[in-house]
C-alpha cells in the first residue's frame, strides 16, 4: 500500500473508542484527508474493548486500510481507492489499559471520538479504578481524570469530545453520564469544575453508508485491481455528512472541517439529525426485517425489486417524512428523501439488511417511535407502511432456537441470528401468546418504547392483522397486497 509520506511522524492527537467500519469510513477518512492537505496533522490511537479480531489485522498492516469509495455525486460516478494512514495504533482496553491512560496524559492529545453502538452511552455505576472500567463513559471518565491529574487541572488541556453514536443529543447525554459517574466515584470538586469548564462535549451526527468488508468475489476483484491484499478493506458510498454542534473553539481544534463540505460545525444541528434519524435510519429500521423475511439480503437488492422498492419509497416519503417531530420545510425533507433513495440504489455498495437488524428493538425506539406518534397525532390515522414494517419486526424476532446465548430465527429452513438484547423476551412471548396477544403486549410495553403504542388510533389492530397475514401468506405477499390496497384506495 502506498501511504502518505511522513504520516508516521505526526503526533497522536485523537483517542478513538471503537474500530468499526463507520469510524474508518468517515472520521478516520476525513482526518487522513486533512493530514494529506497539511490541515489537521494528527494521528489516531484507537481503543478496542477486547483483544483479537481486527486488532490483529491493524497490527499486521501498521494501522493502514483501504477505503473503496463508490457511488454517485452530483451526477458523476465516483470510484476512488484511498489508503488511509491516520491510525497510528490500536490498543486493547482489556490488556493495554495502562497504555490508554498514558495517551491520556500526553500534551498532544486534543480530541476524543467514539462509536460504541447506540447502547454504549449508558450509566453503569462502577469504579473508574478498574483496569479497565466496563462502560464507555467509565473509560472516558478515567481518561479525563488521568489527564486532569497529569496537567494539574490546566484549562488549556481539556479535550473536544465528539461521540458519533446515533442517539439524540449524544454529546449532552454523554456529558451528563460522565458527570454523574464522577460524583458516584467521589471525585473532588476541582476536577468536576475542570471537567465542565475545560472540555467540550459536542452533539454530532454522522451519515454515510459504510457496509464494510465486501463479499469474497468483490474483495478478490478489488484486490486484483489494487495489486495487494487488505484484511481491513472497507467499502463506503460517496456521500458523507458529519454535523457537529460547536463554537469557534471547537472549529479551531477540529480543523479537518475544511477538507470536505460534508463536515458542518455550527451551533444547532437538529435539522440534520431529524432528517437523518427519521427518514434514512427510520426507513432502514422499519424495512430491515421485512426485506430479509421477503428474501432480500441487501438494500440495493430490495430497491431493485418493484414491490420492495415501492414499499420503501412509500414508507419514507408518505409515512416517515410526514411524521418528523421537528419543523422542517416540505421541500427540504422531500429533497432529502430523494437523495436517500438514490443512495439506497447505489450500484456499488452492498449494504446488508442483517447488519441493520443489530439492536433492532433499541433502534426502533430511537429512530421510529416519535415519528409514529407524531404521525398519529397529526393525521389521526394509521401509518400503513410503518404498520407493515412493525409487523415484520415482530415476526423477525420470533426466536426458535438458542445457542451460546444467541437466539436464532428461521426462514425457509435457513437460520438467522437475532442480535438483540430483547431476543429472549420475544422468544418467550411467541411460545405463550397468539399473534394478536403478542402484538398488544409488545406495543403496550412502555419499557421498550417509552410510549404506549396501543394508544395510537388503529395501530395495534392493523399491526396484528398484518402479522396474521404474514404468517398465513408470507411477508412478500403481504407487502404486495398492502401496496395494491393503497393504490385502490
Amino acid at each position: 500500500m502506498e501511504t502518505q509520506p511522513g504520516a508516521a511522524a505526526l503526533p497522536e492527537k485523537v483517542l478513538q473508542f471503537g474500530t468499526g467500519v463507520l469510524l474508518r469510513g468517515l472520521p478516520d477518512y476525513l482526518i487522513d484527508k486533512a493530514n494529506r492537505q497539511g490541515l489537521f496533522n494528527g494521528r489516531i490511537v484507537v481503543v478496542k474493548s477486547t483483544d483479537g479480531g481486527d486488532i490483529n489485522a491493524f497490527s499486521r498492516q501498521d494501522g493502514l486500510y483501504t477505503l473503496c469509495i463508490r457511488g454517485v455525486a452530483d451526477g458523476q460516478t465516483v470510484e476512488e481507492n484511498v489508503v488511509c494512514s491516520a491510525i497510528s495504533r490500536v490498543l486493547s482496553a482489556k490488556s493495554q489499559w495502562a497504555d490508554v491512560l498514558r495517551v491520556a496524559r500526553t500534551p498532544e492529545l486534543q480530541v476524543v471520538i467514539s462509536n460504541t453502538t447506540e447502547v454504549g452511552i449508558q450509566l453503569v455505576s462502577e469504579s473508574i479504578q478498574q483496569t479497565p472500567p466496563h462502560s464507555f463513559p467509565g473509560k472516558l471518565l478515567a481518561v479525563l481524570y488521568a489527564r486532569y491529574q497529569a496537567f494539574d487541572g490546566a484549562l488549556d488541556k481539556g479535550l473536544v469530545i465528539v461521540p458519533t453514536e446515533l442517539i439524540p443529543n449524544n454529546g449532552s447525554k454523554l456529558e451528563g453520564i460522565v458527570l454523574e459517574l464522577a460524583h458516584l466515584n467521589g471525585l473532588d470538586a476541582d476536577f468536576i469544575e475542570w471537567l465542565e469548564a475545560a472540555n467540550h462535549f459536542c452533539n454530532s451526527l454522522v451519515d454515510r453508508i459504510v457496509p464494510g468488508r465486501p463479499d469474497a468475489a468483490t474483495q478478490a476483484a478489488l484486490e486484483e485491481e489494487l495489486g495487494y491484499s487488505d484484511d481491513l478493506l472497507t467499502m463506503s458510498e460517496a456521500y458523507l455528512l458529519w454535523a457537529i454542534e460547536g463554537d469557534e473553539r471547537v472549529r479551531q481544534v477540529l480543523s479537518f472541517e475544511q477538507v470536505d463540505a460534508g463536515v458542518v460545525i455550527q451551533p444547532d444541528i437538529n435539522q440534520f439529525r431529524e432528517l437523518k434519524l427519521r427518514m434514512l435510519n427510520g426507513t432502514h429500521t422499519l424495512s430491515c426485517g421485512l426485506a430479509l423475511l421477503s428474501g432480500f439480503d441487501t438494500v440495493r437488492g430490495a430497491m431493485d425489486d418493484e414491490v420492495l422498492g415501492s414499499y420503501i419509497t412509500s414508507l419514507m416519503q408518505d409515512n416517515l417524512r410526514a411524521g418528523i417531530p421537528y419543523p422542517v420545510a416540505d421541500e427540504v425533507s422531500r429533497e432529502f428523501g430523494r437523495q436517500v433513495l438514490d443512495r439506497f440504489r447505489n450500484p456499488f455498495v452492498e449494504h446488508r439488511w442483517l447488519g441493520i437488524t443489530l439492536n433492532y428493538t433499541a433502534k426502533l425506539q430511537m429512530r421510529a417511535v416519535a415519528t409514529l406518534v407524531q404521525y398519529a397525532e397529526r393525521y389521526q390515522k394509521v401509518p400503513q407502511c410503518a404498520a407493515v414494517g412493525f409487523a415484520a419486526y415482530l415476526l423477525f424476532m420470533r426466536g426458535t432456537r438458542q445457542q451460546d446465548h444467541t437466539w436464532y430465527g428461521e426462514l425457509n429452513g435457513e437460520e438467522y441470528p437475532i442480535q438483540d438484547e430483547k431476543a429472549g423476551y420475544f422468544a418467550d412471548l411467541w411460545q405463550r401468546l397468539t399473534p394478536a396477544e403478542l402484538t398488544t403486549t409488545v406495543l403496550r410495553n412502555q419499557a421498550l418504547w417509552h410510549h404506549d403504542l396501543t394508544t395510537l388510533p388503529g395501530f395495534a389492530p392493523q399491526v396484528a392483522a398484518y402479522l396474521e397475514q404474514m404468517l398465513e401468506q408470507g411477508v412478500y405477499a403481504t407487502v404486495a397486497s398492502h401496496l395494491n390496497a393503497q393504490v385502490s384506495a
